[in-house]
């Protein structure tokens, strides 16, 4: 079983659980899911504030999937895959995005280090550019 969530961040400068769900009504399993995603999402925001970048839009969705067909206390995380979406304002942005998104996922954020030890963890990343390319 796939346990899943979705965050993106807000004009406030949080992360929030997307689809209309609240952190208060996940299963502990989900929560540590979240949690990850959260820790992965404010170490890149922090990285990308010491480059100067601002994201037009940062959305992650972490998930974890489960040795059992339902949640249970028993259950054990075979593997653990998270999805970077991160849009920028210019091109010239898309490198120092992307670099600050490995760094993150590679080595400053302590949750994943520690998911690393459960199962492992693969990631994918897609930075977009809201500037139209000049011909």
């Amino acid at each position: 079983m796939e346990v899943k969530v979705n965050i993106r961040h807000t004009d406030k400068a949080e992360f929030e659980l997307t689809g209309g769900k609240k952190a208060d009504s996940l299963n502990p399993k989900e929560l540590l899911v979240y949690a990850a995603a959260q820790c992965a999402g404010k170490t890149v925001m922090t990285i990308l504030e010491k480059e100067r970048i601002s994201p037009v839009n940062l959305e992650i969705e972490m998930s974890g999937n489960l040795d059992t067909d339902t949640v249970t206390a028993q259950s054990v995380f075979r593997s653990f895959r998270i999805v970077y979406n991160l849009e920028c304002r210019t091109i010239a942005e898309h490198g120092k995005a992307g670099r600050a998104i490995k760094l993150a996922n590679d080595k400053y954020c302590g949750t994943l280090q520690m998911l690393r030890r459960i199962a492992p963890v693969s990631d994918e990343i897609s930075v977009v550019s809201t500037e139209t390319a000049k011909v």
